[in-house]
C-alpha cells in the first residue's frame, strides 16, 4: 500500500513539475544551461507506464520512422480497426510518451490497432519533415495490415492539435492515391490548419488563455516552417502574407464564414496589410496545404473520408476546425462535430490525470472512442 502510495505522489509530481517546465526551461536557457525545448522535452520524457493487461504494446521502426503500436490481447473474431495516431505538441515538443495514456485508452475501449509515430520534431527537422514521417509511417502500415489483424476498409488517421494537421495532410496526400487502401475516416482533435490569419475571433477571445497562447500558436508554425521565430511580429499582426493573396483565399479563411454565436464574446474585424517581399519569401510556404491543410482544392476536399473534427470553446485553434468543418460539408464530406463549450486546448489529455482532470476532457474523449466503434 505504502509503495503504491509513494508511486502515485511521483506521478503528481511529474505532472506539476511538467506543467511549470517551460518557465524553468526558460530561466535555464537565460543563463546558458540548456535550452528551453530540451529541457521541456525532458520533463515530459521522464513518466513511463509499464505493462497493460489488456494491451500488448510494442516500439517499431516503419521506414526509419519509430512507432508504437497497441494490440488488444482479446482474440477478435474479425479484423480490426486501424488508428494512426500523430501526437501533438506544436510539432516542437510530444512524443511517443507524452500521448501514451491518450493512445491506450483509445485502443482498449475502441478495441482497435492503433500506431502512435514519433514523427522527427522542429527546429531540428523542419518541414515537411514531421509531415514525410508520417505519411511514411501511415503507407508502410497500409501496405502491412495484414501482419497487425487490421480490416483494410476500417483504417483511420487520428491526431491532437499539430497532430490533427498532419493528419488533415496525410489524408489528403492519400485521397486521390489508388495503390494504397482508401482510408475510412480522419479524427482532427482541435486541429491547427492555416497560417494566414491570426486575427480571426477565437485568437482574439482566447489570446491569452492556457494551454496555448496566441502567440504560442504563431511561434510553433514558424519553428516549424523555418526552424526560428523570425518574424513572429509581422505574421501576429498579419502582414507576412500578400493583400492579394489574401483575397484569394479568403473564401475560405475568413471570419465571415465562422457562425456569429462564435463571435458574441468578442470580435474587432482588423483591416488588411500587405507584406514585404523580404517577408514573404521567408513564410510563403504558408500557401501550402502540406502545411496548411484549410487551403487545399475543393477537388481535393471531395475525396476525403468521413470525418470527425473536435473544437473547444477557449481554444485559439477552435476557428481553423470550424472553417474545415464547414469546407469538407460544402464539398459533400459527412462531419461528426463535438465542440466543448467548456473546453480548452489540450484537455483531452486531461482525461485521467491523477490530480487535475477535468468532464470535458473524458466527455470528448468518449465521443472519439464512439465514433470509432460506429465504423
Amino acid at each position: 500500500m505504502l509503495v503504491r502510495f509513494l508511486w502515485k505522489i511521483q506521478d503528481v509530481l511529474s505532472e506539476i513539475s511538467v506543467l511549470f517546465a517551460f518557465e524553468q526551461g526558460k530561466i535555464l536557457e537565460n543563463i546558458g544551461i540548456c535550452t528551453q525545448v530540451n529541457f521541456v522535452r525532458y520533463m515530459q520524457g521522464r513518466k513511463t507506464l509499464g505493462a497493460d493487461a489488456k494491451l500488448f504494446i510494442k516500439d517499431l521502426w516503419f521506414e526509419k520512422v519509430p512507432v508504437r503500436i497497441y494490440q488488444p490481447k482479446a482474440p477478435s473474431a474479425s479484423q480490426r480497426r486501424g488508428v494512426m495516431f500523430f501526437h501533438g505538441g506544436g510539432w516542437v515538443f510530444g512524443s511517443l510518451e507524452t500521448h501514451e495514456n491518450l493512445c491506450r485508452f483509445i485502443a482498449r475501449e475502441s478495441e482497435s490497432v492503433v500506431v502512435s509515430v514519433g514523427y522527427r520534431l522542429a527546429p531540428e527537422h523542419k518541414y515537411p519533415a514531421a509531415y514525410e514521417d508520417c505519411l511514411n509511417a501511415t503507407q508502410h502500415f497500409l501496405q502491412h495490415l495484414e501482419h497487425y489483424g487490421v480490416d483494410p476498409a476500417r483504417v483511420i488517421v487520428c491526431g491532437d492539435s499539430a497532430g490533427g494537421n498532419l493528419a488533415a495532410a496525410v489524408s489528403q496526400t492519400l485521397a486521390g492515391r489508388s495503390d494504397f487502401p482508401k482510408l475510412r475516416a480522419q479524427i482532427l482533435i482541435y486541429p491547427g490548419l492555416q497560417a494566414l490569419d491570426f486575427n480571426l475571433p477565437s485568437y482574439q477571445q482566447n489570446r491569452g488563455v492556457p494551454l496555448l497562447f496566441r502567440e504560442r500558436a504563431a511561434f510553433y508554425m514558424l519553428q516549424y516552417l523555418n526552424g526560428n521565430a523570425t518574424n513572429l511580429e509581422e505574421v501576429l499582426e498579419g502582414s507576412h502574407i500578400s493583400v492579394d493573396i489574401q483575397l484569394n483565399y479568403r473564401k475560405w479563411v475568413s471570419p465571415d464564414n465562422i457562425p456569429e454565436k462564435f463571435k458574441v464574446r468578442g470580435y474587432k474585424p482588423r483591416v488588411l496589410l500587405d507584406c514585404t517581399t523580404e517577408v514573404f519569401e521567408k513564410v510563403k510556404r504558408f500557401c501550402e496545404p502540406m502545411l496548411c491543410p484549410l487551403l487545399a482544392e475543393d477537388t481535393i476536399l471531395q475525396q476525403l473520408p468521413e470525418s470527425f473534427i473536435l473544437t473547444c470553446e477557449y481554444d485559439v485553434l477552435r476557428d481553423d476546425g470550424l472553417l474545415y468543418k464547414k469546407r469538407l460539408e460544402d464539398n459533400g464530406v459527412r462531419v461528426t462535430w463535438c465542440h466543448l463549450e467548456d473546453g480548452f486546448h489540450g484537455i483531452i489529455n486531461s482525461f485521467n490525470s491523477d490530480w487535475l482532470s477535468f468532464p470535458a476532457g473524458k466527455r470528448g474523449l468518449d465521443n472519439i472512442v464512439d465514433f470509432l466503434r460506429s465504423l
